[in-house]
């Protein structure tokens, strides 16, 4: 029995209770959400992970992509990008995979995650086809729910899947136009697959199935966004609010059947449109988990695009979104290293405190008024303790040390906190 059906019974779960204590709330409040669909626990009833609530309510939560591709596969660096992950702070982690034998890659990074693990199927059906020396138009609607399944059976805890990727959504969004066409690379297959083979999208198609194969191991379903925006101008067309109508249809179907589920979002947003994507989905999606892909608030800042998404993730957070997909500074560049990842979950993370503050989240304001004292107490042990990454603050403050042990390299002996504590000898 799911997270769901369990939720309206009553039934306190283990992962209601892991959840409300980490959150700092009472377990009614987790189950409520949970009834509602206004917060979902990803995780698989196959595996054991530990649980982590999205929605309504709670705190701001944080993923980390890692994955390989065709022009690298190698199992150890994506092990190596998982540990960076969650050692940064990361709340779950998805394989976003294309390059090699995918199945051995999940299994192997399944056996090393603790966190809910995400995955996005029809990347198999497509690097299988390729492996088999076919093409992906050649996989067939039983293929698809196939390779989910397989995800299921293993334990993947939430996959994406692009139902909102319709014949009807990609003629509205190519009636009207776009500079970018489809950039979802999920999004783009399907609609390819739609295209040459003059046949509906089989997860729209038979929703009912893939419905049923999640709720056999309560899978939550990540409705993913194949239409969004991959640039400023794209932002909030036609052919994005059509897929979002859809999900959101959708989203009610999957909730009646007991199966958990939360929704995608764009992508790259101006911010003055960040706020309404929020309200529209919110509203659309009858309170649904919003997950978002920053949103990138700019298209020309290769190598610093982590920074671009957290000020878009930040304002999106704070209007009610409830889910960060972190970004790199690889991206549109190259596929992450370690380093990136690391890089990429502490600027997330960043984002995602700020929103709770801006949300008066009692334990994230404690924590800056933490900060705060540590600095009026010249406390540099508690001041780098408190950080959101003691590693690079201790680093940065021992690499230039003061001839003031009290104080930094910046000030020294002008520090205005000595002087206005009357410590300073001037």
């Amino acid at each position: 029995m799911g997270q769901i059906e369990q939720a309206r019974k009553g039934t306190i779960t283990p992962e209601a209770q892991a959840v409300a204590a980490f959150e700092g709330v009472g377990v009614g409040m987790i189950m409520d959400g949970v009834a509602r669909g206004a917060i979902v626990i990803p995780r698989n009833m196959g595996r054991a992970t530990s649980p982590v609530g999205i929605g309504e309510g709670l705190s701001v939560k944080v993923n980390a992509n890692i994955g390989t591709s065709r022009d690298r596969v190698d199992i150890s660096e994506e092990t190596s990008k998982l540990r960076a992950a969650l050692e940064s702070g990361a709340h779950t982690v998805m394989d976003l995979s294309t390059g090699g034998d995918l199945a051995n890659i999940r299994r192997a990074i399944l056996d090393d995650c603790p966190a809910p693990l995400g995955t996005v199927p029809i990347y198999q059906v497509a690097t299988e086809a390729i492996a088999l020396g076919k093409s992906f138009l050649d996989s067939t609607p039983d293929d698809w729910f196939r390779v989910i399944e397989e995800h299921g059976r293993e334990g993947v805890d939430f996959i994406t899947v692009h139902c909102g990727v319709t014949r009807d959504s990609v003629r509205t969004l190519r009636e009207q136009g776009r500079e970018l066409d489809i950039v979802s690379r999920g999004g783009a297959l399907t609609a390819h697959w739609m295209d040459e083979r003059g046949e509906e999208n089989p997860l729209f198609a038979r929703f009912d199935r893939l419905v049923e194969i999640a709720r056999q191991f309560d899978m939550t379903l990540s409705l993913g966004d194949g239409l969004r925006p991959g640039c400023l101008a794209d932002a909030t067309d036609r052919g994005q609010l059509a897929e979002l109508i859809t999900l959101g249809s959708l989203q009610a179907r999957a909730f009646a059947a007991g199966v958990q589920v939360m929704i995608e979002g764009p992508g790259h947003v101006p911010m003055d449109q960040i706020e309404a994507n929020v309200w529209l989905e919110k509203r659309l999606c009858h309170g649904a988990p919003f997950y978002v892909l920053g949103p990138l608030v700019t298209d020309i800042a290769p190598g610093y695009d982590h920074i671009t998404s957290a000020i878009g993730g930040a304002l999106a957070a704070w209007a009610g979104a409830d889910f960060i997909c972190y970004v790199t500074p690889s991206e549109h560049l190259r596929l992450p290293t370690a380093e990136d990842v690391r890089t990429g979950v502490i600027t997330a993370r960043i984002a995602a405190h700020a929103a709770d503050i801006a949300r008066h989240r009692p334990a994230s304001l404690e924590r800056d008024l933490k900060m705060a004292r540590a600095r009026k107490n010249l406390d540099w042990k508690t001041q780098i303790e408190t950080s959101i990454d003691p590693q690079l603050a201790r680093s940065i403050h021992e690499s230039l040390p003061s001839h003031d042990s009290d104080v930094c390299s910046m000030c020294g002996e002008l520090c205005a906190i000595k002087i206005a504590q009357k410590k300073a000898k001037i």
